[in-house]
């Protein structure tokens, strides 16, 4: 039976694993390569790209993954950078994206419209930047986005209502801006059965369209803007709202026959004006985490049960007359 010496196996490992690394080199698509050095050269060659090495494997690069059958680029993530200069263009060459995330990076200026080219996004996270103008409304073309991140900037002008045209979106960050006008009737129309809805320290005004009342939220939060009217029809208990903040505007209405979903497990309404009694079903909801009624109009006592005697005063003070524990007895 034939034999190999020891000579000739090495030679054969040699010539192995020189095979995988040839095949592996050639694994990432020259379009994709020829995106990513253009994004590098935009950036001016920031030392957070320093593994872009145009004569590797650029599936083997920092911030990027490739998909394992199709070795396209799926995911571009940066994060805790200081770039100082806007999203290049070329970011729209990477067309089986899904996942892009130029994250606490201060990016400038405005999204680039190359943007749309990114048909296979899912999530789009550009949060904790410098960008400005317009959130814009060619994001709607973006059909497969469940995810989008625009919090911690400085975007100004209203909400485009087209946002709600996206089938998929689950989710939706754009507090800490600069928005003004008021919130799109056409949010009601988002189609996804839990959606989190994050509009809070923008310059939003008006009232909350009604509509909205036929959506299904599980997170909202409008907190400190300069919104009013009736919220009422946000809750109820077919609902499956789980955290609501509608602290620091100028909301108006009776909250004595508010009802609420098991699901709720923290509701902050300080800072507005709101009339009427603690709702009794508060004291069914042992659940309950956090509760913050404060600086309003209400009356009454507050009623006995589940976690309302465990909240500290300043849950409740500054009201027009509200009593009972934890604040002072009824008079």
């Amino acid at each position: 039976m034939a034999t190999i010496s020891g000579h000739s196996l090495i030679l054969l490992l040699i010539l192995f694993f020189s095979f995988n690394s040839l095949a592996f080199s050639k694994r990432c698509h020259a379009n994709d390569k020829k995106a990513l050095l253009q994004i590098k050269k935009d950036l001016n060659n920031p030392y957070d790209l320093i593994s872009w090495d145009p004569t590797t494997d650029c599936c083997t690069w920092s911030s990027v993954d490739c998909d394992d059958k199709t070795n396209r680029i799926t995911r571009f993530d940066t994060s805790a950078a200081n770039f100082g200069l806007p999203i290049p263009a070329a970011i729209g060459d990477l067309k089986y994206l899904e996942s892009l995330a130029f994250h606490k990076v201060n990016v400038t200026g405005q999204i680039p419209e190359s943007i749309t080219k990114l048909t296979n996004l899912k999530s789009l996270d550009l949060q904790w930047n410098s960008l400005t103008g317009p959130v814009p409304s060619f994001l709607s073309k973006l059909k497969k986005l469940t995810y989008i991140g625009l919090s911690f900037n400085s975007f100004s002008g209203t909400i485009p209502a087209s946002l709600s045209q996206l089938p998929n979106l689950g989710g939706l960050g754009l507090d800490r801006n600069k928005l003004t006008g008021s919130i799109p009737e056409s949010f009601a129309d988002f189609r996804q059965q839990d959606f989190y809805l994050y509009l809070s320290h923008n310059q939003l005004t008006g009232n909350i369209p009604a509509r909205l009342g036929h959506a299904n939220f599980t997170w909202i939060d409008v907190s400190r803007n300069r919104l009013e009217g009736d919220i009422s029809f946000l809750f109820g208990k077919n609902k499956s709202l789980n955290t609501a903040d509608f602290s620091r505007n100028m909301f108006q209405f009776d909250f004595s026959k508010v009802e609420f979903s098991e699901s709720l497990r923290n509701l902050d309404l300080n800072h507005n004006r709101i009339t009427g009694r603690l709702p009794e079903g508060l004291a069914k909801m042992g659940d309950l985490i956090s509760l913050n009624v404060s600086y309003n109009r209400l009356c009454g006592k507050i009623p006995v049960g589940g976690s309302l005697q465990r909240f500290e005063t300043t849950s409740y003070f500054h009201n027009k007359c509200l009593c009972g524990a934890p604040l002072p007895k009824c008079k």
